[in-house]
């Protein structure tokens, strides 16, 4: 069982990405709405390469709010277990490692 606050969904631990939550919505809710456009390019038959710019933006902003997550996660979580030492620190540092990596091979 993982017993780490900052995993706790329900309001029992704040987030790392709290203070920026709105603008992540709002992106997330911006880039729904470019892939329902995308959805319906091609059910419109549109021109293939104007389909792919549009993938490949809704790609890029998909990775922009990536970022601004991680950084958040870096700046609270992993600061935080930092700051507390042991192994918590290592866990995070470790799992924050592993998601940068994820990042930069998508």
């Amino acid at each position: 069982m993982d017993d780490d606050p900052s995993r706790k969904t329900g309001g029992r631990a704040m987030q790392g990405y709290h203070g920026d939550k709105g603008r992540v919505l709002a992106r997330l809710r911006r880039i729904e709405g470019q892939v329902h456009a995308i959805a319906q390019m091609v059910d419109d038959d549109q021109y293939c390469i104007d389909v792919l710019t549009q993938i490949s933006a809704a790609d890029s902003a998909l990775r922009s709010v990536a970022m601004l997550l991680l950084d958040d996660h870096l700046d609270h979580c992993v600061r935080s277990a930092a700051a507390e030492g042991g192994t918590v620190a290592d866990e995070k540092l470790h799992e924050a490692s592993e998601a940068i990596a994820r990042l930069v091979r998508a």
